[in-house]
């Protein structure tokens, strides 16, 4: 990837110093067409209130928000035409948490938001190695997503009032996993803050 300037092109981005944060807000951008979908969507409309204040900041600290979003099946789709179907549903989640135009999208295909995607590329180059994950639902790509983040070494928080499932077992279920599996801090932003977080992350890595 090269950048350009008056003068022309520079040298490519190489991969920043590691420490930064991404916040990964995953399959927020949705019509609530699936299965399960009516369950879903009060506890979808909660969570987005907690990941806007939880973007807000991470991005005072400087870090990146990074959407992580399925297609929809439509494998022509791009960032902007997924955007737009969610709204024209009259979407008050997709209303909350629209992207802003610096945010980064990746389309994913499955479940993980690094299974065929360039987020393992991406996430380097920004210097990312804690992430926190945030979106729907807890117990499928909130979860597969944390388990191939963690094999990637990442840190990962994962707060439990950021994210949502259909069954309130299985968001439970989810939580534990990756909590126990995966070493992931799963506080809710109420009880811990980005800050707090990586500060407490630093001081670890110091002992």
């Amino acid at each position: 990837m090269a950048v350009t300037d008056q003068k022309g092109p520079t040298a490519p981005h190489r991969d920043s110093e590691r420490g930064s944060v991404g916040l990964l807000i995953i399959d927020m951008i949705t019509t609530f067409d699936f299965q399960g979908a009516d369950a879903l969507r009060s506890k979808a409309h909660d969570t987005a209130k907690a990941i806007v204040e939880l973007k807000r900041e991470v991005e005072s600290l400087g870090q990146p928000s990074i959407y992580v979003n399925d297609n929809f099946g439509e494998w022509h789709s791009e960032r902007s035409k997924l955007v737009e179907r969610s709204l024209e549903q009259a979407n008050p989640v997709s209303e909350i948490i629209k992207p802003d135009e610096q945010d980064y999208f990746i389309i994913k295909p499955q479940f993980s938001g690094f299974y065929a995607t360039n987020l393992q590329v991406l996430l380097p180059k920004l210097g990312v190695s804690r992430l926190i994950l945030s979106g729907i639902a807890t117990d499928i790509c909130i979860l597969f997503t944390a388990a191939d983040a963690h094999m990637r070494d990442y840190a990962i928080w994962v707060p439990e009032n950021a994210v949502a499932a259909v069954s309130d077992d299985r968001h439970r279920w989810a939580l534990e996993i990756m909590r126990q599996s995966m070493g992931a801090e799963t506080a809710p932003t109420t009880a811990l803050s980005v800050k707090d977080w990586t500060g407490r992350l630093d001081r670890s890595a110091r002992r």
